[in-house]
């Protein structure tokens, strides 16, 4: 679906993800690209799932406790609702949201919109999470991000979850999930 330009002119929008696992930084990559397009001068606007309430019910919290106001959606359409003449929209868990968000940053972006969108490409069975792996595919620019794995120091791609819960989405933080990586995941 494509929406004229907000600005009446041909100005190009983008779709920019930040992956990788827990603890990576992403939401602190996604804070500071928010923060400097503020200071640029640019209108922006900050959306995350209602779902996640782990710092915080409306703001984007980093693990290294940087925040930025946002707005909670239940659904990924609630932000093409939301949205009105901004440059720039920031997304954070990308992973929790319904398939429709891969529609509605493409939307943005087709209407002139800088979109940033960071989320876990892998869950914690390290499979592709979500509609990450979608994002990706349509992405103009791609930020993966690693942690250092808690066993050994070396570089993390994996998010391990240190409880017996099989469901795919459980919400949490140092307490239920450590990074590691490839050798130290696969030990254990």
């Amino acid at each position: 679906m494509f929406i004229e330009p907000h600005n009446g002119n041909t100005t190009r929008g983008w779709i920019e993800v930040i992956c990788g696992s827990m603890f990576s930084g992403k939401t602190e990559e996604l804070i500071r690209r928010l923060k400097r397009a503020r200071i640029a001068n640019l209108t922006v606007q900050i959306f995350k799932p209602a779902i996640d309430v782990r710092y915080h019910p409306e703001h984007i919290v980093s693990h290294d406790d940087n925040i930025i106001q946002s707005t909670p959606v239940d659904k990924s359409s609630d932000i093409l609702n939301l949205v009105s003449k901004v440059d720039v929209v920031g997304i954070d868990e990308a992973q929790f949201f319904d398939e429709g968000i891969v529609d509605v940053c493409n939307t943005l972006a087709l209407n002139g919109t800088r979109v940033i969108v960071a989320g876990l490409d892998m869950d914690y069975t390290g499979r592709p999470f979500g509609q990450i792996p979608s994002l990706l595919a349509i992405a103009d620019y791609i930020t993966k991000l690693h942690a250092i794995c808690m066993v050994c120091g070396h570089i993390a791609n994996y998010s391990y979850r240190k409880t017996d819960d099989q469901g795919q989405v459980m919400i949490g933080e140092k307490n239920l999930y450590e990074p590691r990586c490839r050798v130290c995941y696969q030990k254990h």
